[in-house]
């Protein structure tokens, strides 16, 4: 049974990524937790108020955010009447990336989709604050999926690595279980000036060929490109469907997200993009 978060903020962007989760896991039994936290908006009354009012105002929101994503599931359900899936709606008080890691530990989820902007959908940056907080700090995958993105079969796997940290089993089994899914090709990239590796990192290397089995893996090697060009020139090349990064402490993906320099950088995936987290899950 998958468990899958999907926060929203009503947003069509956010309605998108639950339309894309459903699709993705449409040949397996799952639970999606559709979550919206309302904490933000309550505090952005202006003016003062007292504490009875403030309790009022509070359930006020709730109810409004409860009638929201009953309208949301409903849609969903109507257009993708899958018995394997089952929908809960949870209006939350608090901030976001609290109650999202909040019931990603309560529910042991594996995963979160999210979408990669949401209601302020501003176009400059590739991440909005939400989905950028939720990568960062969420010790749980997350797929984020990029706006107005259509739903097509991921045939096309792009796994870049370096090989210097092991994997966490639970989160490589669940690229692999989305690659057998749809009779997927990892294409896995080691993008590094050093042609030859270490004995640990070959035994890394052999760790996730072992849980890729009876996937269709295709090994890249480019010494002479930075790593940030030679995925960008993957993607484009092999027609890639979805990107996979890992974050962890020293990674390629967390100097990008903790030095504010991802879309400085740019790395602008037009494709899902999902970012495994290199914690102990079990």
């Amino acid at each position: 049974m998958r468990k899958i978060i999907v926060p929203t903020d009503f947003s069509e962007n956010a309605f998108q990524a639950l339309k894309y989760s459903a699709e993705l896991f449409k040949y397996e039994r799952s639970e999606f937790y559709v979550l919206h936290a309302y904490a933000d908006e309550v505090y952005s009354f202006e003016g003062v108020i007292t504490s009875n009012l403030l309790e009022e105002y509070k359930q006020n929101i709730k109810e409004k955010s409860d009638r929201e994503l009953a309208v949301i599931l409903k849609r969903i359900k109507d257009l993708y009447a899958n018995p394997k899936h089952t929908f809960h709606a949870i209006s939350a008080f608090g901030l976001l990336i609290d109650e999202v890691n909040d019931l990603a530990e309560k529910e042991n989820a594996d995963l979160i989709i999210t979408s990669t902007r949401g209601v302020t959908n501003d176009r400059q940056l590739t991440f909005g604050s939400n989905t950028l907080q939720i990568i960062k700090y969420v010790q749980c995958p997350v797929l984020s999926i990029p706006e107005d993105y259509e739903f097509s079969d991921p045939k096309r796997i792009l796994f870049p690595t370096n090989y210097l940290l092991p994997y966490q089993r639970r989160e490589l089994k669940l690229v692999g279980g989305i690659a057998r899914s749809f009779c997927s090709e990892i294409h896995m990239l080691y993008a590094s000036k050093f042609s030859e590796i270490t004995l640990r990192q070959e035994d890394n290397k052999q760790a996730i060929l072992e849980h890729l089995y009876d996937v269709n893996v295709q090994q890249h090697q480019e010494e002479e490109l930075e790593k940030t060009e030679a995925i960008k020139k993957m993607i484009d090349d092999l027609n890639i469907d979805l990107l996979v990064l890992v974050n962890s402490r020293h990674s390629y993906l967390e100097n990008i997200l903790y030095s504010s320099t991802i879309d400085k950088i740019g790395l602008h995936p037009k494709i899902p993009f999902l970012v495994l987290q290199n914690f102990n899950r079990y």
